[in-house]
């Protein structure tokens, strides 16, 4: 489902053009004497001209009413008015008209009533942005807090006094930011300085590590994460949620040499921006990769006498730090160990006289599922050094990445063994050698695979076994 370009047009009319299919699910509530309206991220994005597919449609339907009004009704938030509708194989979300009120744990109201009219329920929302309605009957759009004309002049501001809003829901801040990364828009200035008021900032610590999670994630969507990322940082609440970022800032990287324009932390942020948007992995390993550099560096004296830095052993250190923050921010078990291996994996340095037997080795160390991140990863790290796009057939380290991908290419199609399932013999045939189970077969295994990586002629199960059997004998 997409909102129709011409509804962004005629928002500036005080209508906009309604989808078939959300009118036909208006329709409904129209006919049973209740009113129904388009609210949030979806109005936002029709007046923005941008595509949308969630819908969120605010009633004074009851949730009973609405689940007597349609067939299939999931009651997922039913303690503060909401229900899910599944309609002609489409999921919206709908809430009754409803006020809140003290939120003692920084999120979630303690008291929820119902309100009576739409202007009372958009009161109780973020952003003038988002508290914004369109009725499904005609496609009149319903404005009090004048959010088309901020959304015009892209400014990010809350309903009412910020202090209030923040002080209700310790998200919004974080909200706020990572609205300002992915729409481009500035935040206006009560409402930006109010967001580093100690006592707002004190609420944000109540959210959930999950909640902060989720922000960083769809932040990572974003065109450039540095922008939000930047927020963050200069709003304290980075350090709030990860606070090993911050002896990255001022850690200097360039010595001379011409490799690094920016200090750690904004070579990170600009690697961020490098990786691809569609895979938040990378872009989060790209975040993560020199994270700790300042751990490790070292200053030498150079061949030509001039000091230079060096990082040793940054990968598996950064490795090691990547798992504890992606852990503490409550990621799987998967993502964790795919991001830092990512992490842990992005100093290799690949020069054309590498042996295909040191490209199969390369291949086995790290993983061929792994490969197209890696190299991804490698061209968002270059990407942050100077904060520029990266011609791959420009420099030496482009070019050379693009030879060592086309050799693993070759290599792959061969369909080289490149595990030790991939040998033509296992356990029991050696058994039925004559080599004893236990730890010598395990050895003896690991030899045959060594030797099929340098040779992979040697992968045939007689010459395996003859292998075999002289390795146990000697």
């Amino acid at each position: 489902m997409f909102c129709s370009f011409l509804s962004g047009l005629f928002a500036s009319s005080g209508y906009v053009e309604i989808d078939p299919l959300l009118k036909k699910f208006g329709k409904v509530f129209e006919e049973n004497g209740f009113e129904a309206y388009l609210v949030g991220g979806a109005v936002r994005d029709i007046i923005l001209n941008k595509p949308c597919s969630d819908w969120d449609v605010a009633t004074n339907a009851k949730p009973e009413d609405v689940m007597k009004l349609f067939k299939f009704v999931v009651p997922t938030g039913i303690a503060h008015g909401t229900v899910t509708v599944h309609f002609h194989k489409t999921e919206i979300e709908v809430t009754t008209f409803r006020t809140e009120s003290d939120y003692s744990d920084g999120r979630h109201p303690d008291k929820v009533e119902y309100a009576a009219t739409i202007e009372e329920d958009l009161s109780r929302r973020d952003f003038t942005m988002n508290a914004i309605a369109v009725n499904l009957k005609n496609g009149k759009i319903v404005d009090p807090f004048c959010g088309r004309k901020d959304i015009k002049k892209k400014i990010i501001r809350t309903v009412g006094k910020p202090n209030e809003r923040f002080m209700e829901d310790g998200l919004r801040p974080i909200r706020a930011l990572r609205f300002a990364s992915q729409l481009k828009f500035s935040i206006e200035k009560d409402t930006y300085s109010e967001i580093q008021n100690p006592c707002v900032q004190k609420k944000i610590t109540s959210i959930s590590i999950e909640r902060f999670r989720d922000e960083l994630l769809k932040m990572m969507k974003s065109e450039k994460p540095s922008v939000g990322l930047k927020l963050m940082e200069e709003t304290c609440i980075l350090k709030l949620f990860i606070p090993e970022f911050e002896i990255c800032r001022g850690c200097i990287q360039g010595d001379g040499r011409g490799f690094h324009d920016f200090d750690v932390l904004d070579h990170l942020f600009y690697a961020c921006d490098g990786a691809p948007a569609n895979n938040y992995k990378v872009r989060l390993a790209a975040l993560f990769h020199d994270i700790s550099k300042p751990q490790v560096k070292r200053i030498v004296q150079g061949e030509d006498g001039t000091e230079q830095f060096t990082f040793y052993n940054h990968d598996m250190v950064g490795a090691k730090t990547t798992e504890n923050i992606l852990r503490r921010l409550k990621f799987s078990n998967e993502e964790i160990a795919d991001i830092s291996h990512l992490v842990k994996n992005h100093m290799f340095h690949y020069e054309p006289t590498w042996t295909d037997a040191a490209v199969r080795r390369f291949i086995v160390r790290v993983g061929l599922e792994y490969m197209n991140d890696l190299f991804d990863l490698r061209v968002a790290d270059v990407f942050g050094m100077h904060n520029n796009e990266v011609n791959l057939r420009n420099s030496t380290t482009s070019e050379n990445l693009l030879e060592l991908k086309e050799r693993i290419e070759k290599i792959s199609e061969k369909q080289n063994a490149l595990s030790l399932k991939d040998l033509a013999v296992n356990g029991k045939d050696l058994m039925e050698a004559g080599i004893p189970a236990g730890k010598r077969l395990g050895v003896i295994l690991n030899q045959l695979f060594e030797a099929v990586l340098e040779d992979p002629e040697m992968n045939d199960k007689g010459k395996l076994i003859e292998m075999a059997v002289r390795c146990n004998k000697s």
